[in-house]
């Protein structure tokens, strides 16, 4: 990560990993929170409240598709959900964290690469989304995440790129009282040119948990 930053003037403390435990059982997790790791992510909302109630020190992150009817499992545990890909379930997440009294940060998961086995949204749909959060106080829209094909690193770079891009454009739009600050991407194989390209999130499970 340090090498990465340093190939275009960044800092690495500006990115966080996201150590990926969806494989895992405690022990490696006890583990990684040992050797000093912080933030994890679960795909599956039922590892997410297992995991989240016995590491409560740790920040958990869901990156997962999450079904509208199972959001109230994640609202208000998760310190942030990364896949919010539709404005129904932005407003199903508004709902529960009203009714809780908390504000949950999200990332609305943009598909890029507009591949068909990958769930997101169209790029044009971004600045719809974000205008729309500023009428539903119960969330907080921090920026964007995505999933770049599995490909050589440097063949997906053109992913991160417009992902960063698409970032800086709706950031500048100013939103009254959105912040735009997350770039959540970059995995175990392409998370170098993630950073290269101005990743602030990257989720790192085999590079960290092995296969």
């Amino acid at each position: 990560m340090s090498d990465a930053a340093d190939c275009v003037g960044r800092d690495a403390s500006g990115v966080t990993i996201v150590a990926v435990a969806k494989t895992v059982g405690p022990p490696e997790v006890r583990a990684a929170i040992a050797a000093g790791v912080m933030d994890f992510g679960e795909n599956r909302v039922q590892e997410f409240v297992a995991k989240h109630g016995l590491f409560p020190e740790a920040r958990w992150h869901f990156i997962g598709t999450l079904q509208s009817n199972k959001a109230q499992h994640v609202v208000g545990a998760a310190a942030l959900i990364h896949s919010v890909d539709s404005l129904g379930l932005l407003e199903r997440i508004d709902r529960i964290a009203n009714a809780r009294g908390v504000v949950q940060p999200v990332l609305l998961q943009v598909n890029i690469s507009q591949e068909a086995s990958k769930h997101g949204i169209d790029r044009a749909e971004v600045e719809e989304l974000v205008a729309a959060s500023v009428e539903l106080p119960g969330v907080r829209v921090k920026g964007l995440m995505t999933i770049a094909p599995l490909q050589r690193p440097e063949g997906v770079r053109w992913v991160f790129r417009d992902t960063h891009d698409l970032f800086e454009s709706i950031a500048g739009m100013r939103f009254n009282g959105v912040e735009l600050s997350e770039i959540s991407m970059g995995m175990t194989n392409d998370f170098e040119v993630a950073i290269e390209e101005g990743a602030t999130i990257v989720r790192i499970g085999r590079a960290i948990f092995g296969r």
